[in-house]
């Protein structure tokens, strides 16, 4: 799953994209449709009972939240699947974008909910990759990364700062079920995810009595 607050690049990115409004906003504030949604995307159809043994959740849930997304659009009934037993969804969409800094001012608390959404999933996201990781090939243990890099930039050189990161990770092959049936041998899914944080509270370099710092990057891999 791909969520940003930047918008879709081209006409590629709009045709299987949906950017967020007020209504969007409020399907998606809960992070157990953030995640089915990612779900769908990622493997492709499923049922509520296999998705609920994915996320750890009983099917009555997955159930209720899937109809609430395929209210707002996010997922549909995938009836070439389904049969009078069991119902099969697939996702409408391969990524979310949230582009609209005035929708932020008119739905504070739905984009604030939305995006501890996406925050929440990426931490459990973490988590599992950090429980699972002793076990994991010592290939992909060497080239497991976490780093947080204290930067100084304008508003400015933020926006081109993503939009670099963002042209860096689409040179590469996409998770998808298409993507999938021919990827080379070895590859594995790796989730990148990206936080562009500000952080208005903390003193600027010009105000430290120490004088500017050098930025640094901190590897713990």
């Amino acid at each position: 799953m791909t969520d940003s607050r930047e918008g879709p690049d081209g006409p590629k990115a709009e045709a299987d994209a949906v950017v967020l409004d007020a209504k969007g906003l409020r399907a998606l504030a809960h992070p157990v449709r953030v995640q089915l949604v990612g779900l769908l995307r990622k493997y492709g159809p499923s049922t509520a009972t296999r998705l609920a043994e994915r996320l750890g959740v009983n099917s009555g849930t997955a159930s209720y939240h899937l109809r609430q997304l395929g209210a707002a659009g996010f997922v549909q009934e995938d009836t070439e699947r389904g049969n009078a037993r069991e119902r099969w969804w697939r996702s409408v969409h391969q990524r979310t974008w949230f582009n609209d800094p005035n929708l932020t001012d008119r739905e504070p608390e739905a984009a604030l909910a939305y995006l501890q959404s996406v925050a929440a999933t990426y931490s459990l996201r973490t988590q599992q990759t950090l429980n699972e990781l002793q076990t994991m090939p010592r290939a992909w243990r060497d080239n497991f990364d976490m780093s947080n890099w204290a930067l100084l930039l304008t508003p400015e050189e933020t926006a081109a700062l993503n939009q670099e990161l963002r042209d860096v990770i689409a040179r590469y092959r996409s998770d998808t079920p298409e993507a999938a049936a021919s990827a080379p041998e070895g590859a594995e899914r790796v989730g990148v995810i990206t936080h562009v944080l500000p952080e208005p509270d903390a003193p600027t370099a010009s105000a430290d009595p120490s004088g500017p710092q050098k930025a640094t990057g901190t590897e713990t891999s």
